[in-house]
C-alpha cells in the first residue's frame, strides 16, 4: 500500500510546515516536550499562563484562525477550513511533529461536530463561532463517582422547571473545568427509562449559579481534572443538544470523534526516535550501555508506532468516505494508550537508577519518560476505559453477542 503524498499533498504539506515554521511562537519552540494533560497545553496558557505564556497562546490561536485551520474539519460557512481528511491529517502529522498544539480543544475537536451533526440552526450559531474565537473554553462532564465505563448508569439529574431545566449531581474527572467558562455533558431527564435512554446533552455556563470546581491532584502532583456539583442550576431548554432523552446517541458520536486520534503515532515516533539519538551521543556512553539490556523492547516499540500510525491512515480512509470511524477508532485508541504505556516502561527502565529522578535538571532527558510514566497511568482509562473498547470491538466490529 503506497502512503506517499500526491501531487497536492506534497503541495499542502510544504504550505503547513512553512506556516508553522513561520508562525509558531518561539515560546513553543524552545518548550521542553509537553507530557500529561498539563504541560504545553494550549488552553492551559491561554487561561491559566504567565503573560509570556498567555501572549504566545493568543499569537498561535490568531495565526491559525487567519489559515481558519483553528478548525480546519469544520465547514467553511461555519469557520473551518473545510479540508479533507488526509489534508487534516497532514495538518495533524505536522503540528504533531513540531509539538505545536492544537487550538481549541474539546470544544472544536469534539464538540463542534457533535453541534454540526445534532444542532439546531440557532444552537450552531450561538456557540461554534465563539468557540473558534476562544470566547468559549470547553470542559465535557460525562464521568461520575457512581458512572466511570459504565456511563449510561449516570445519576446526575436534569428535571423540567418551565422552559428550563434544573440540574442536581455530581460529575468526576472532569479535565479542563478549572480552566473553561462552559461546559457540556449528559444529565439524566426520565429516570424511569431504560439505562440508555431517559438521558440528554446539555451545554452550559460554567459560572451558573449552582454550578461549582473543586480541584483533583494526579499523580504527578499537577491538577489536570475536577470534580464538578451543580446545585439547583438552571439551564435554558435552547441549551440541549439534540432530542430530549437521546442524548446518549448525541455522545456517541462524540465520543467516536474523541478516540480518533491522527497524531499519537506521530509524538511517540518523536520521543522514541529522540531517546536514540540522546544514547547514541559519546557523551552519553553510560546510558548507553545502561539501554543495551532493553534495544529488543525499544525496536519492538518503534515497531508498534508504525501499525499506530498504519491505524490512523486506516481511520483517514473512513473518514475520507463519509464514515464515522466507530469500532476502528477503538482500536486506536486501545493500541495508542497502551503505547504509550509501554515506551514509558521502557524509556524510564533505560536509565536504570536514574529513572528514579524526578528533578529535570539532574535527570537524563529532563526526566520526560518518568514524568510521562505517571501521565500515561490514565491513559487506558480516559476517553472510555479499554475494556469497553474491547467490548465495542467485540460487538459492532466481530458481531460477537453480548
Amino acid at each position: 500500500m503506497d502512503w506517499s503524498d500526491s501531487e497536492n499533498q506534497k503541495k499542502f504539506r510544504t504550505e503547513v510546515i512553512d506556516y508553522i515554521e513561520k508562525n509558531l511562537p518561539n515560546y513553543y519552540k524552545k518548550l521542553k516536550p509537553p507530557t500529561g494533560l498539563e504541560s504545553g497545553d494550549w488552553q492551559n496558557f491561554f487561561v491559566l499562563g504567565d503573560k509570556y505564556q498567555k501572549q504566545a497562546a493568543s499569537d498561535w490561536m490568531k495565526a491559525l484562525q487567519k489559515k481558519s485551520w483553528v478548525a480546519p474539519h469544520w465547514p467553511k460557512q461555519y469557520g473551518g477550513a473545510g479540508l479533507s481528511s488526509i489534508d487534516q491529517f497532514i495538518l495533524h502529522q505536522e503540528m504533531a511533529f513540531h509539538d505545536a498544539p492544537s487550538v481549541g480543544g474539546q470544544g472544536v475537536s469534539m464538540l463542534g461536530p457533535t453541534i454540526l451533526i445534532h444542532g439546531t440552526d440557532e444552537q450552531k450559531q450561538m456557540f461554534l463561532q465563539p468557540t473558534l474565537e476562544g470566547k468559549m473554553l470547553w470542559a465535557q462532564g460525562f464521568s461520575e463517582p457512581g458512572a466511570g465505563s459504565d456511563l449510561a448508569s449516570l445519576q446526575a439529574r436534569a428535571e423540567k422547571n418551565g422552559d428550563n431545566y434544573q440540574i442536581n449531581g455530581q460529575k468526576l474527572w472532569t479535565s479542563r473545568s478549572h480552566k473553561s467558562n462552559w461546559i457540556f455533558g449528559l444529565f439524566r431527564t426520565d429516570p424511569d427509562a431504560p439505562k440508555h435512554r431517559g438521558i440528554s446533552f446539555f451545554v452550559m455556563n460554567q459560572n451558573s449559579p449552582g454550578l461549582s470546581v473543586n480541584p483533583i491532584i494526579d499523580m504527578a502532583w499537577e491538577h489536570s481534572t475536577n470534580e464538578t456539583f451543580y446545585e439547583n442550576v438552571e439551564v435554558s431548554s435552547n441549551n440541549v443538544i439534540g432530542e430530549e432523552n437521546r442524548g446518549w446517541y448525541v455522545a456517541m458520536t462524540l465520543l467516536d470523534y474523541e478516540r480518533s486520534n491522527i497524531s499519537g503515532a506521530v509524538h511517540i515516533r518523536k520521543r522514541i526516535n529522540e531517546l536514540i539519538d540522546f544514547l547514541n551521543k559519546k557523551e552519553n556512553i553510560i546510558f548507553n550501555y545502561l539501554s543495551s539490556r532493553f534495544r529488543s523492547a525499544l525496536t519492538d516499540r518503534y515497531i508498534e508506532s508504525e501499525v499506530l500510525f498504519n491505524f490512523s491512515f486506516r481511520i483517514v480512509s473512513l473518514q475520507s468516505k463519509d464514515i464515522v470511524p466507530n469500532y476502528e477508532a477503538s482500536v486506536s485508541k486501545i493500541f495508542n494508550s497502551e503505547l504509550s504505556q509501554k515506551i514509558s516502561n521502557v524509556g524510564t527502565k533505560i536509565f536504570g537508577l536514574y529513572g528514579n529522578l524526578w528533578d529535570e535538571k539532574t535527570a537524563p532527558m529532563d526526566a520526560y519518560f518518568t514524568r510521562e510514566y505517571t501521565h500515561s497511568v490514565v491513559r487506558t482509562i480516559f476517553g472510555g476505559a479499554n475494556e469497553i473498547q474491547r467490548n465495542i470491538i467485540a460487538t459492532r466490529g466481530l458481531g460477537l453477542p453480548r
